[in-house]
């Protein structure tokens, strides 16, 4: 495992733009150091030249005192400050890499982390790490210069008497060192059972209408249970990990200062000390304690800090970004190729799609239909790359799949699906969506989509929001407002997942006629399960096992008698 100052290293390209606000903290921080010793030195000074032959003038006092504070506190100030304005800046800058690299990675690492763990990683994980880190750093800079000037102080007044403080840094490290494995190890075990506990809570948000439709809430309760008293148990035992340094840090400390103090006492009863230089080595040695227990304790929060940071760099490091070829020919013109094509989501399961051939071409609407799990949605995914095939090739145009620019490839496809998505944003935003917002297009595709008077009887008409996936929407109008989305962009290759399964007939008809003149001049492919609104597609391509069973017209097919008649027959059996 690399050491903990290799870790903060990885960490320092992030902090790059913020070496101004480095510098202020360490500059506050050597500032604050230097004030620690003067404490002792002023006690000195008051006793010496103050009660024993009183030569300090009264007005010194005061003046002393209240500067050395005042210099203290406006340095602990700077160094704060500088220190969390870098963190928030080197935050600021990790967090957007790993908000790009969730927009860019492999489609794969969906199906590794779930948006519960991503959410609790970008936001809440980085968050709390800076949080920790800027804690933890300060103290380290802060303690650390000031016990090398405590002791340098402790040295100039007494040297042999300071030897003996040297015992506390090796049963420090020790201690550090041992309960830091312990601390790094529970604290990972804690991620994990924070995104298992922040998964539950997502599927039951997401599920409530199903959890609740069937009584599942008390089982779900006791599983939401598991988790949280698994989280609870792991927190504990971080506690008590972070809480063990603190007293063996302080028992170790109480065993040298009171042998130091055992000998100096006998040294001033001997050599005839003066009682102001006792009591500066005393006061200052007494001063010891607190940047050794700080940095004791720095430890825990660093090891807590840098795992919940290390989760984003564990993003980037395991989810590359999306790969693809520079053919960019700007519109393509349509041609679909599927040669041998296999496709296998687990070793141990049967193919989703079995060494499939298909040509689709330019301009024609091809249906895929088929009972469930023949492979059609896994065909339309394989488009435009959201998942690859384990064997074969698909081409557009001629040309590979990974040969294409990745963006260039989705920029030909128009996707309207029975699941619609909307963002919680303006209706102008969710039919533009990434692309220049053109309000008279935009109203164009509403029209198209027969949604227009809707929005224009909304408050705010295009400018609307829509509230969270449309839910201010009915169903019907959330798949309106997708087709619209599919209208707007325009794209020459088209595919309808049940595009019209939500909306009533009457709206089915109206959106059909608006889908026939979005679908002219375009390739299409169509899949649906009501075989009635794909009877005047010019290619019907009956899918089973993951294999073409049959294609043809409409006509011929049910004149055949094969796949496609018995699941025609059943649909419209009285």
């Amino acid at each position: 495992m690399p050491s903990l100052l290799q870790r903060l290293t990885r960490l320092l390209p992030y902090f790059s733009q913020a070496r101004l606000g480095l510098a202020l903290a360490l500059f506050g921080s050597m500032i604050g150091a230097a004030t620690e010793p003067m404490v002792g030195q002023l006690l000195k000074t008051l006793l010496d030249s103050g009660f024993q032959d009183r030569s300090l003038p009264l007005w010194a006092v005061p003046v002393a005192i209240v500067g050395l504070f005042t210099v203290r506190g406006a340095a602990g100030f700077v160094a704060q400050l500088g220190l969390s304005w870098s963190a928030q800046r080197g935050l600021q800058v990790l967090r957007q890499q790993l908000f790009e690299r969730v927009l860019t990675a492999e489609p794969a690492m969906f199906g590794q982390r779930s948006a519960s763990q991503l959410t609790n990683t970008l936001v809440y994980e980085a968050q709390t790490g800076a949080t920790l880190l800027v804690s933890a750093l300060l103290t380290a800079v802060r303690d650390s210069l000031a016990l090398l000037a405590l002791l340098a102080y402790l040295f100039w007044l007494n040297w042999k008497l300071t030897l003996f403080v040297a015992v506390l840094f090796p049963a420090v490290a020790w201690v550090m060192r041992v309960v830091g494995k312990r601390l790094d190890r529970l604290t990972r075990e804690g991620q994990t059972a924070v995104d298992e506990l922040a998964y539950v809570v997502e599927e039951n948000a997401l599920a409530w209408r199903i959890v609740r439709m069937h009584g599942a809430g008390p089982a779900q309760g006791r599983r939401f249970e598991r988790h949280a008293v698994q989280l609870r148990r792991v927190l504990l035992k971080i506690a008590a990990a972070s809480a063990t340094i603190t007293p063996l840090t302080q028992v170790f400390a109480a065993l040298a200062l009171s042998a130091v103090v055992t000998l100096a006492l006998w040294q001033s009863q001997t050599s005839g000390s003066s009682v102001g230089s006792f009591v500066a080595f005393v006061t200052t040695m007494l001063m010891l304690v607190a940047p050794i227990k700080h940095l004791s304790d720095v430890s825990a929060q660093l090891t807590r800090g840098l795992a919940a940071i290390e989760r984003g760099l564990e993003l980037l490091d395991q989810s590359p970004p999306e790969h693809g070829g520079t053919h960019d020919p700007g519109r393509a013109a349509g041609d679909i190729t599927l040669q041998s094509v296999g496709l296998r989501y687990r070793d141990d399961q049967a193919p989703a799609l079995d060494a499939l051939d298909l040509t689709i071409h330019r301009g024609e609407t091809v249906a895929l239909v088929g009972p469930s799990g023949a492979g059609k949605s896994s065909l339309i995914n394989l488009l435009p790359r959201f998942i690859e095939p384990s064997a074969g090739r698909l081409l557009l145009d001629g040309v590979p799949l990974p040969d294409w620019q990745v963006h260039a490839l989705r920029r030909q496809f128009a996707l309207v699906s029975q699941d619609v998505v909307l963002f919680n944003d303006t209706v102008l935003a969710n039919i533009t969506l990434g692309q220049e917002a053109d309000r008279a297009r935009a109203r164009a595709a509403l029209k198209g989509a027969h949604l227009l008077d809707f929005v224009d009887g909304l408050p705010q008409g295009l400018d609307s929001l829509i509230g969270h996936n449309g839910s201010q929407l009915s169903g019907g109008q959330r798949q309106r407002l997708a087709i619209a989305r599919a209208l707007y962009k325009n794209a020459p290759i088209l595919i309808l997942d049940e595009a019209t399964s939500a909306l009533d007939s009457e709206s089915e008809r109206a959106v059909q006629a608006a889908l026939e003149e979005l679908m002219r001049d375009r390739t299409t492919i169509v899949i649906a399960h009501r075989l009635s609104t794909i009877e005047h597609a010019d290619r019907i391509v009956v899918l089973e096992g993951g294999r073409v069973a049959e294609q043809g017209a409409h006509a011929e097919l049910l004149a055949r008698g094969g796949v496609y008649a018995r699941l025609h027959a059943l649909q419209f059996r009285t």
